[in-house]
Protein backbone atom coordinates (compact mmCIF):
# COMPACT_ATOMS: atom_id res chain seq x y z
CA UNK A 1 0.00 0.00 0.00
CA UNK A 2 0.99 3.60 -0.72
CA UNK A 3 -0.20 6.96 0.17
CA UNK A 4 -0.64 9.83 -1.65
CA UNK A 5 -0.43 12.14 1.16
CA UNK A 6 1.69 15.40 -0.08
CA UNK A 7 1.45 18.25 3.32
CA UNK A 8 4.42 20.41 1.43
CA UNK A 9 1.87 23.38 1.82
CA UNK A 10 1.03 24.20 5.01
CA UNK A 11 -2.59 24.24 4.54
CA UNK A 12 -2.57 21.12 2.50
CA UNK A 13 -3.43 19.01 5.76
CA UNK A 14 -6.85 20.81 6.01
CA UNK A 15 -7.44 21.68 2.56
CA UNK A 16 -8.05 17.78 1.29
CA UNK A 17 -9.56 14.73 2.77
CA UNK A 18 -7.83 13.21 5.72
CA UNK A 19 -6.42 9.57 3.76
CA UNK A 20 -6.86 5.86 5.20
CA UNK A 21 -3.04 5.42 4.97
CA UNK A 22 -2.91 7.51 7.55
CA UNK A 23 -3.67 5.28 10.26
CA UNK A 24 -0.58 3.22 8.48
CA UNK A 25 1.66 5.96 8.52
CA UNK A 26 1.18 6.47 12.46
CA UNK A 27 2.17 2.44 12.53
CA UNK A 28 5.20 3.08 10.93
CA UNK A 29 6.10 6.29 12.89
CA UNK A 30 5.92 4.18 16.16
CA UNK A 31 8.64 2.21 15.47
CA UNK A 32 10.99 4.75 14.90
CA UNK A 33 10.31 5.66 19.00
CA UNK A 34 10.21 1.64 19.75
CA UNK A 35 13.82 1.78 18.11
CA UNK A 36 14.77 4.74 20.38
CA UNK A 37 12.82 3.35 23.64
CA UNK A 38 13.96 -0.09 23.37
CA UNK A 39 17.73 1.44 22.73
CA UNK A 40 17.74 3.67 26.17
CA UNK A 41 15.79 0.89 28.23
CA UNK A 42 18.05 -2.17 27.51
CA UNK A 43 21.57 0.25 28.15
CA UNK A 44 20.03 0.33 32.02
CA UNK A 45 20.12 -3.75 32.33
CA UNK A 46 23.58 -4.11 30.43
CA UNK A 47 25.28 -2.15 32.53
CA UNK A 48 26.29 -4.47 35.20
CA UNK A 49 27.70 -6.67 32.05
CA UNK A 50 29.22 -4.05 30.63
CA UNK A 51 31.00 -3.06 33.59
CA UNK A 52 32.30 -6.30 33.55
CA UNK A 53 33.44 -6.76 30.78
CA UNK A 54 35.24 -2.93 29.84
CA UNK A 55 35.78 -2.32 33.49
CA UNK A 56 34.58 1.50 33.04
CA UNK A 57 35.12 3.83 36.10
CA UNK A 58 32.00 5.54 37.70
CA UNK A 59 32.47 8.80 35.38
CA UNK A 60 32.78 6.39 32.44
CA UNK A 61 29.93 4.73 33.15
CA UNK A 62 27.85 8.04 33.83
CA UNK A 63 29.39 8.87 30.41
CA UNK A 64 27.99 6.22 28.94
CA UNK A 65 24.82 6.89 30.06
CA UNK A 66 24.34 10.52 29.38
CA UNK A 67 26.27 10.92 26.41
CA UNK A 68 23.60 10.33 23.96
CA UNK A 69 21.16 12.71 25.49
CA UNK A 70 24.04 15.11 25.18
CA UNK A 71 24.62 15.26 22.18
CA UNK A 72 20.76 14.46 21.02
CA UNK A 73 19.97 17.26 23.37
CA UNK A 74 22.18 19.69 22.04
CA UNK A 75 21.19 18.28 17.44
CA UNK A 76 17.40 18.08 18.22
CA UNK A 77 16.74 21.73 17.38
CA UNK A 78 19.07 21.80 14.28
CA UNK A 79 17.58 18.28 12.62
CA UNK A 80 14.00 19.94 13.30
CA UNK A 81 14.95 22.55 11.32
CA UNK A 82 16.81 19.98 9.29
CA UNK A 83 13.79 18.09 8.42
CA UNK A 84 11.56 21.00 7.96
CA UNK A 85 13.81 21.93 5.43
CA UNK A 86 14.75 18.83 3.35
CA UNK A 87 11.97 16.98 3.88
CA UNK A 88 10.91 15.17 7.52
CA UNK A 89 10.53 11.65 5.77
CA UNK A 90 13.49 12.06 4.34
CA UNK A 91 15.38 12.67 7.45
CA UNK A 92 13.59 10.15 9.25
CA UNK A 93 14.52 7.53 6.99
CA UNK A 94 18.54 8.86 6.40
CA UNK A 95 18.34 8.72 10.50
CA UNK A 96 16.50 5.44 10.91
CA UNK A 97 19.94 3.52 9.12
CA UNK A 98 22.41 5.36 10.55
CA UNK A 99 20.93 4.59 13.64
CA UNK A 100 20.92 0.97 12.80
CA UNK A 101 24.49 0.93 11.46
CA UNK A 102 25.77 2.66 14.68
CA UNK A 103 23.89 -0.06 17.17
CA UNK A 104 26.40 -2.17 15.10
CA UNK A 105 29.06 -0.06 16.08
CA UNK A 106 28.01 0.09 19.93
CA UNK A 107 27.48 -3.56 20.05
CA UNK A 108 31.21 -4.46 19.15
CA UNK A 109 32.50 -2.00 21.50
CA UNK A 110 35.98 -3.34 22.78
CA UNK A 111 36.79 0.02 25.02
CA UNK A 112 34.22 2.42 27.35
CA UNK A 113 36.01 5.35 25.01
CA UNK A 114 34.46 3.18 21.86
CA UNK A 115 31.04 2.60 23.49
CA UNK A 116 30.83 6.21 24.48
CA UNK A 117 32.08 7.46 20.85
CA UNK A 118 29.42 4.86 19.48
CA UNK A 119 26.65 6.45 21.79
CA UNK A 120 27.74 9.85 20.75
CA UNK A 121 27.35 8.89 17.07
CA UNK A 122 23.82 6.98 18.20
CA UNK A 123 22.68 10.47 19.47
CA UNK A 124 23.46 12.30 15.93
CA UNK A 125 21.34 9.46 14.62
CA UNK A 126 18.67 9.67 16.82
CA UNK A 127 18.35 13.58 16.54
CA UNK A 128 17.07 12.99 13.41
CA UNK A 129 14.06 10.38 14.44
CA UNK A 130 12.13 12.40 17.61
CA UNK A 131 11.05 15.51 15.62
CA UNK A 132 10.64 14.19 12.69
CA UNK A 133 7.70 11.46 13.70
CA UNK A 134 6.13 14.07 16.03
CA UNK A 135 5.71 16.65 12.97
CA UNK A 136 4.47 13.93 10.30
CA UNK A 137 1.64 13.36 12.87
CA UNK A 138 0.70 17.13 13.31
CA UNK A 139 0.68 17.02 9.84
CA UNK A 140 -0.75 13.65 9.47
CA UNK A 141 -3.77 14.32 11.66
CA UNK A 142 -5.70 17.48 11.11
CA UNK A 143 -9.09 16.52 13.34
CA UNK A 144 -7.64 17.51 16.78
CA UNK A 145 -9.64 14.40 18.29
CA UNK A 146 -7.56 12.33 15.70
CA UNK A 147 -4.57 13.98 16.75
CA UNK A 148 -4.54 13.66 20.02
CA UNK A 149 -5.26 10.05 19.68
CA UNK A 150 -2.50 9.66 17.64
CA UNK A 151 -0.29 11.32 20.12
CA UNK A 152 -1.41 9.20 22.61
CA UNK A 153 -0.30 6.27 20.69
CA UNK A 154 3.14 7.52 19.77
CA UNK A 155 3.42 8.17 23.15
CA UNK A 156 2.42 4.49 24.36
CA UNK A 157 4.53 2.84 21.47
CA UNK A 158 7.54 4.52 23.15
CA UNK A 159 6.30 2.96 26.78
CA UNK A 160 5.76 -0.16 24.59
CA UNK A 161 9.52 -0.14 23.62
CA UNK A 162 10.37 0.53 27.45
CA UNK A 163 8.93 -2.66 28.36
CA UNK A 164 9.99 -4.67 25.33
CA UNK A 165 13.02 -3.22 26.07
CA UNK A 166 13.93 -5.07 29.15
CA UNK A 167 12.34 -7.87 28.21
CA UNK A 168 14.40 -8.65 25.19
CA UNK A 169 17.27 -7.15 27.08
CA UNK A 170 16.81 -9.58 29.50
CA UNK A 171 16.71 -12.74 27.58
CA UNK A 172 19.56 -11.25 25.17
CA UNK A 173 21.96 -11.00 28.57
CA UNK A 174 20.70 -14.67 29.40
CA UNK A 175 22.33 -15.91 26.58
CA UNK A 176 24.73 -13.84 25.10
CA UNK A 177 27.03 -11.18 25.38
CA UNK A 178 26.28 -7.92 26.51
CA UNK A 179 26.45 -6.06 23.21
CA UNK A 180 23.77 -8.32 22.01
CA UNK A 181 21.30 -6.02 23.14
CA UNK A 182 22.01 -3.09 20.88
CA UNK A 183 21.70 -5.62 17.46
CA UNK A 184 18.00 -5.54 18.58
CA UNK A 185 17.56 -2.06 17.30
CA UNK A 186 18.54 -3.58 13.26
CA UNK A 187 15.63 -5.50 12.42
CA UNK A 188 13.29 -2.31 14.09
CA UNK A 189 15.36 -0.17 11.43
CA UNK A 190 14.94 -2.36 9.06
CA UNK A 191 11.00 -2.42 9.01
CA UNK A 192 10.65 0.87 9.35
CA UNK A 193 12.91 1.91 6.62
CA UNK A 194 10.87 -0.79 4.31
CA UNK A 195 7.68 0.39 4.86
CA UNK A 196 8.35 3.98 5.44
CA UNK A 197 9.65 4.48 1.89
CA UNK A 198 6.32 3.04 0.67
CA UNK A 199 3.61 4.85 3.84
CA UNK A 200 4.93 7.97 4.59
CA UNK A 201 4.36 11.20 3.12
CA UNK A 202 7.16 13.46 2.50
CA UNK A 203 6.43 17.26 4.17
CA UNK A 204 8.20 19.99 4.78
CA UNK A 205 8.41 24.33 4.81
CA UNK A 206 7.73 25.14 1.66
CA UNK A 207 9.54 28.23 2.16
CA UNK A 208 12.08 27.34 4.52
CA UNK A 209 15.29 29.54 3.83
CA UNK A 210 19.08 28.18 4.69
CA UNK A 211 20.12 26.02 7.11
CA UNK A 212 22.51 28.10 9.38
CA UNK A 213 25.61 26.42 9.88
CA UNK A 214 26.54 28.52 12.83
CA UNK A 215 22.77 27.93 14.33
CA UNK A 216 24.15 24.30 14.52
CA UNK A 217 26.92 24.94 16.22
CA UNK A 218 26.21 27.30 18.69
CA UNK A 219 23.13 25.41 19.67
CA UNK A 220 25.28 22.00 20.05
CA UNK A 221 28.30 23.55 21.74
CA UNK A 222 25.79 25.55 24.18
CA UNK A 223 24.05 22.05 24.92
CA UNK A 224 26.53 20.01 25.46
CA UNK A 225 28.60 22.97 27.51
CA UNK A 226 26.01 23.48 30.31
CA UNK A 227 25.20 19.77 30.35
CA UNK A 228 28.94 19.06 30.67
CA UNK A 229 29.30 22.06 33.35
CA UNK A 230 26.39 20.73 35.72
CA UNK A 231 27.58 16.82 35.82
CA UNK A 232 30.98 17.41 36.57
CA UNK A 233 29.97 19.97 39.64
CA UNK A 234 27.53 17.74 40.84
CA UNK A 235 29.68 14.82 40.69
CA UNK A 236 33.53 16.85 42.08
CA UNK A 237 32.33 20.51 42.91
CA UNK A 238 32.69 23.79 41.82
CA UNK A 239 36.28 23.50 39.74
CA UNK A 240 37.64 26.17 37.24
CA UNK A 241 37.29 23.94 34.34
CA UNK A 242 33.83 23.14 34.88
CA UNK A 243 32.77 26.66 35.54
CA UNK A 244 34.84 27.66 32.10
CA UNK A 245 32.58 25.03 30.17
CA UNK A 246 29.68 26.38 32.11
CA UNK A 247 30.21 29.86 30.87
CA UNK A 248 30.89 28.85 27.39
CA UNK A 249 28.24 26.98 27.27
CA UNK A 250 25.63 29.93 28.27
CA UNK A 251 27.56 32.16 26.07
CA UNK A 252 26.40 29.96 23.17
CA UNK A 253 22.83 29.83 24.13
CA UNK A 254 22.45 32.94 24.41
CA UNK A 255 24.21 34.00 20.60
CA UNK A 256 22.41 31.67 19.45
CA UNK A 257 19.15 33.01 20.78
CA UNK A 258 19.80 36.24 20.16
CA UNK A 259 21.00 34.87 16.07
CA UNK A 260 17.57 33.72 16.12
CA UNK A 261 16.14 36.87 16.72
CA UNK A 262 18.04 38.52 13.78
CA UNK A 263 18.55 36.01 10.87
CA UNK A 264 15.49 36.24 8.21
CA UNK A 265 15.00 32.34 8.81
CA UNK A 266 16.32 30.98 11.80
CA UNK A 267 16.52 27.28 13.11
CA UNK A 268 13.98 27.68 16.01
CA UNK A 269 11.33 30.62 15.86
CA UNK A 270 11.54 32.39 19.49
CA UNK A 271 8.48 34.02 18.71
CA UNK A 272 6.82 30.62 19.66
CA UNK A 273 7.95 30.64 23.48
CA UNK A 274 5.39 34.04 23.73
CA UNK A 275 2.40 31.18 23.53
CA UNK A 276 2.44 30.45 27.38
CA UNK A 277 0.91 26.73 26.88
CA UNK A 278 4.52 25.95 24.61
CA UNK A 279 6.69 27.38 27.02
CA UNK A 280 4.85 26.15 30.17
CA UNK A 281 4.50 22.52 28.68
CA UNK A 282 8.05 22.59 27.87
CA UNK A 283 9.19 23.32 30.85
CA UNK A 284 7.04 20.98 32.92
CA UNK A 285 8.28 18.40 30.64
CA UNK A 286 11.92 19.16 31.17
CA UNK A 287 11.21 19.59 35.27
CA UNK A 288 9.32 15.87 35.18
CA UNK A 289 12.15 14.34 32.96
CA UNK A 290 14.79 15.10 35.35
CA UNK A 291 13.50 14.12 38.12
CA UNK A 292 12.24 10.41 37.27
CA UNK A 293 16.14 10.10 35.86
CA UNK A 294 17.35 8.78 38.95
CA UNK A 295 14.94 6.37 39.13
CA UNK A 296 15.20 5.32 35.58
CA UNK A 297 18.38 5.10 35.08
CA UNK A 298 19.58 3.38 38.55
CA UNK A 299 16.29 1.10 39.07
CA UNK A 300 18.07 -1.90 37.04
CA UNK A 301 20.97 -1.74 38.96
CA UNK A 302 18.85 -1.69 41.82
CA UNK A 303 16.97 -5.22 40.99
CA UNK A 304 19.51 -6.94 39.68
CA UNK A 305 22.98 -5.83 41.93
CA UNK A 306 21.40 -5.44 45.06
CA UNK A 307 18.02 -7.54 45.15
CA UNK A 308 20.03 -10.21 42.71
CA UNK A 309 17.68 -10.38 40.00
CA UNK A 310 18.82 -11.91 36.46
CA UNK A 311 18.43 -9.31 33.75
CA UNK A 312 14.79 -10.89 32.49
CA UNK A 313 13.31 -10.38 35.64
CA UNK A 314 14.46 -7.39 36.29
CA UNK A 315 12.85 -6.22 32.97
CA UNK A 316 9.44 -7.94 33.94
CA UNK A 317 9.59 -6.07 36.79
CA UNK A 318 9.45 -2.79 35.19
CA UNK A 319 6.51 -3.21 33.36
CA UNK A 320 4.11 -1.83 35.47
CA UNK A 321 5.68 1.35 34.46
CA UNK A 322 4.92 0.98 31.04
CA UNK A 323 1.21 -0.86 31.40
CA UNK A 324 0.44 2.26 33.46
CA UNK A 325 1.58 4.79 30.47
CA UNK A 326 0.07 2.79 27.44
CA UNK A 327 -3.06 2.74 29.30
CA UNK A 328 -3.25 6.56 30.45
CA UNK A 329 -1.52 7.66 27.17
CA UNK A 330 -4.47 6.61 25.24
CA UNK A 331 -7.06 8.10 27.92
CA UNK A 332 -5.27 10.99 28.32
CA UNK A 333 -6.60 13.65 25.68
CA UNK A 334 -10.21 12.56 26.22
CA UNK A 335 -9.71 13.11 29.95
CA UNK A 336 -7.94 16.96 29.66
CA UNK A 337 -11.26 18.12 27.42
CA UNK A 338 -13.17 16.36 29.92
CA UNK A 339 -11.30 17.85 33.16
CA UNK A 340 -8.82 20.56 32.04
CA UNK A 341 -5.24 20.43 30.28
CA UNK A 342 -3.80 21.67 34.11
CA UNK A 343 -5.99 19.04 36.38
CA UNK A 344 -4.24 16.12 34.01
CA UNK A 345 -1.12 17.75 33.04
CA UNK A 346 -0.62 18.70 37.06
CA UNK A 347 -2.41 15.71 38.70
CA UNK A 348 0.12 13.63 37.03
CA UNK A 349 2.92 15.23 37.57
CA UNK A 350 2.28 14.93 41.54
CA UNK A 351 1.25 11.67 41.61
CA UNK A 352 4.64 10.86 40.00
CA UNK A 353 6.07 12.93 43.03
CA UNK A 354 4.63 11.20 45.45
CA UNK A 355 5.25 7.66 44.13
CA UNK A 356 8.58 8.95 44.11
CA UNK A 357 8.65 10.11 47.80
CA UNK A 358 7.73 6.51 49.29
CA UNK A 359 10.94 5.09 47.64
CA UNK A 360 13.00 6.91 50.66
CA UNK A 361 10.92 3.76 52.62
CA UNK A 362 13.70 1.54 50.02
CA UNK A 363 15.94 -0.84 51.45
CA UNK A 364 18.27 -3.52 50.10
CA UNK A 365 15.14 -6.33 51.42
CA UNK A 366 12.28 -3.90 50.18
CA UNK A 367 9.73 -6.71 48.71
CA UNK A 368 8.42 -6.56 45.18
CA UNK A 369 5.01 -4.35 46.30
CA UNK A 370 7.03 -1.19 46.88
CA UNK A 371 8.59 -0.98 43.99
CA UNK A 372 5.65 -2.12 41.55
CA UNK A 373 3.23 0.28 43.02
CA UNK A 374 5.78 3.45 42.32
CA UNK A 375 6.30 2.06 38.96
CA UNK A 376 2.83 1.95 38.19
CA UNK A 377 1.96 5.46 39.21
CA UNK A 378 4.89 6.78 37.78
CA UNK A 379 3.70 5.05 34.28
CA UNK A 380 0.15 6.34 35.34
CA UNK A 381 1.27 9.95 35.89
CA UNK A 382 3.94 9.47 33.22
CA UNK A 383 0.95 9.03 30.36
CA UNK A 384 -1.06 11.27 31.40
CA UNK A 385 1.02 14.07 31.60
CA UNK A 386 3.69 13.70 28.74
CA UNK A 387 0.89 12.70 26.22
CA UNK A 388 -1.20 15.80 27.14
CA UNK A 389 2.23 18.63 26.91
CA UNK A 390 3.15 17.23 23.46
CA UNK A 391 -0.30 17.89 22.12
CA UNK A 392 -0.71 21.33 23.80
CA UNK A 393 2.71 21.81 22.48
CA UNK A 394 1.84 20.60 18.83
CA UNK A 395 -1.27 22.70 19.01
CA UNK A 396 0.01 26.23 19.28
CA UNK A 397 2.25 26.14 16.20
CA UNK A 398 1.07 26.16 12.37
CA UNK A 399 1.96 23.39 10.41
CA UNK A 400 5.16 24.67 8.66
CA UNK A 401 7.07 25.00 11.84
CA UNK A 402 5.95 21.44 12.86
CA UNK A 403 9.58 19.96 12.72
CA UNK A 404 10.64 23.27 15.12
CA UNK A 405 8.11 22.34 17.80
CA UNK A 406 8.31 18.84 17.55
CA UNK A 407 12.04 19.44 18.32
CA UNK A 408 11.49 21.89 21.16
CA UNK A 409 9.28 19.18 22.90
CA UNK A 410 12.55 16.62 22.44
CA UNK A 411 15.04 18.84 23.47
CA UNK A 412 13.09 19.60 26.72
CA UNK A 413 12.81 15.77 27.32
CA UNK A 414 16.54 14.98 26.21
CA UNK A 415 17.87 17.44 28.22
CA UNK A 416 15.95 16.84 31.32
CA UNK A 417 17.19 12.99 30.99
CA UNK A 418 21.14 14.27 30.61
CA UNK A 419 20.37 16.84 33.55
CA UNK A 420 18.87 14.44 35.43
CA UNK A 421 21.35 11.40 34.83
CA UNK A 422 24.41 14.23 35.44
CA UNK A 423 22.87 15.42 38.94
CA UNK A 424 20.72 12.70 40.17
CA UNK A 425 23.24 10.29 38.94
CA UNK A 426 25.99 11.94 40.66
CA UNK A 427 23.82 11.79 44.45
CA UNK A 428 23.80 8.58 43.79
CA UNK A 429 27.62 7.95 42.93
CA UNK A 430 28.50 10.38 45.77
CA UNK A 431 26.24 9.09 48.56
CA UNK A 432 27.59 5.43 47.30
CA UNK A 433 31.41 6.87 47.25
CA UNK A 434 31.48 7.29 51.15
CA UNK A 435 30.67 3.13 51.23
CA UNK A 436 32.56 1.64 55.02
CA UNK A 437 34.65 -1.39 53.96
CA UNK A 438 34.35 -4.00 56.51
CA UNK A 439 37.58 -4.98 58.04
CA UNK A 440 39.69 -7.47 56.32
CA UNK A 441 39.15 -6.49 52.90
CA UNK A 442 42.58 -5.41 51.12
CA UNK A 443 43.33 -2.35 49.74
CA UNK A 444 42.89 -3.31 45.82
CA UNK A 445 39.75 -4.32 46.51
CA UNK A 446 38.73 -1.67 49.25
CA UNK A 447 39.41 0.68 45.97
CA UNK A 448 37.29 -0.86 43.20
CA UNK A 449 34.38 -1.23 45.28
CA UNK A 450 34.78 2.45 45.57
CA UNK A 451 34.27 2.71 42.26
CA UNK A 452 31.06 1.24 41.72
CA UNK A 453 28.05 -1.42 42.91
CA UNK A 454 29.51 -3.73 40.11
CA UNK A 455 32.84 -3.08 40.96
CA UNK A 456 32.22 -4.24 43.95
CA UNK A 457 30.33 -7.29 43.62
CA UNK A 458 32.64 -8.53 41.30
CA UNK A 459 35.68 -7.80 44.38
CA UNK A 460 33.34 -9.80 46.76
CA UNK A 461 33.19 -13.05 44.60
CA UNK A 462 37.22 -12.87 45.17
CA UNK A 463 37.37 -12.68 48.93
CA UNK A 464 36.65 -15.27 51.70
CA UNK A 465 32.93 -15.31 51.64
CA UNK A 466 32.65 -14.33 55.11
CA UNK A 467 34.49 -10.70 53.79
CA UNK A 468 32.80 -10.96 50.45
CA UNK A 469 29.05 -11.12 52.10
CA UNK A 470 30.18 -8.60 54.36
CA UNK A 471 31.70 -6.23 51.54
CA UNK A 472 28.44 -7.33 49.35
CA UNK A 473 26.08 -6.14 52.23
CA UNK A 474 28.09 -2.60 52.71
CA UNK A 475 28.12 -2.16 48.81
CA UNK A 476 24.01 -2.55 48.59
CA UNK A 477 23.64 -0.46 51.89
CA UNK A 478 25.30 2.18 50.20
CA UNK A 479 23.94 2.21 46.77
CA UNK A 480 20.29 1.72 48.48
CA UNK A 481 20.72 4.90 50.06
CA UNK A 482 22.23 6.72 47.40
CA UNK A 483 18.57 6.02 45.60
CA UNK A 484 16.67 6.56 48.64
CA UNK A 485 17.95 10.58 48.44
CA UNK A 486 17.98 10.85 44.64
CA UNK A 487 14.61 9.41 44.77
CA UNK A 488 13.80 12.19 47.63
CA UNK A 489 15.19 14.59 45.45
CA UNK A 490 12.96 13.66 42.15
CA UNK A 491 10.05 14.09 44.76
CA UNK A 492 10.72 17.82 45.22
CA UNK A 493 11.88 18.28 41.29
CA UNK A 494 8.20 16.79 40.45
CA UNK A 495 5.91 18.51 43.18
CA UNK A 496 7.93 21.84 41.98
CA UNK A 497 6.64 20.78 38.37
CA UNK A 498 3.17 19.76 39.43
CA UNK A 499 2.78 23.34 40.81
CA UNK A 500 4.55 25.06 37.68
CA UNK A 501 1.91 23.71 35.56
CA UNK A 502 -1.26 24.38 37.79
CA UNK A 503 -0.09 27.91 37.42
CA UNK A 504 0.94 28.11 33.70
CA UNK A 505 -1.57 26.16 32.29
CA UNK A 506 -4.49 27.85 33.54
CA UNK A 507 -6.82 28.64 31.55
CA UNK A 508 -5.54 25.91 28.37
CA UNK A 509 -7.39 23.76 26.51
CA UNK A 510 -7.00 21.13 23.69
CA UNK A 511 -8.65 22.25 20.16
CA UNK A 512 -11.51 20.70 19.22
CA UNK A 513 -13.02 19.84 15.61
CA UNK A 514 -14.66 22.78 13.76
CA UNK A 515 -18.39 22.14 14.82
CA UNK A 516 -18.04 19.91 17.15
Amino acid sequence: MTSDLSVDAPAAATSQRPHPARWWALAVLTLALLLVAVDATVLGLAMPFLSEQLRPSSTELLWIGDVYSFVIAGLLVSMGGLGDRIGRKKLLLCGAAAFGALSMLAAYATSPGMLMAARALMGVAGATLMPSTLALIRNLFSDPRERSFAIGVWGSASMAGAAAGPVVGGFLLEHFWWGSVFLINIPVMAVLVLFGAKLLPESRNPAPGPWDMLSVLLSLVGMVGIIYAVKETAAYGVGLGHMAAGAAGLLCVAAFVRRQLTIPTPLLDMRLFRDRGLSASVLADLLTVLGMSGLVFFLSQFLQLVQGRSPLQAGLAEIPATVGAVVTGLLAGKAARRYSVRTVVAGGLAAIGVALAALVLLTPDSGYPLVGAVLLIVGIGAGFSFTVTADVILSCVPQENAGAASAVSETAYELGAALGIAFLGSIVTSRYAGVVIPDGVPADAAEQARQSLPGAMEAATALPMETGDALRIAAQSAFTGGLRMASAVGAVVLLIAAAWAWRMLRGQSLADPAGS
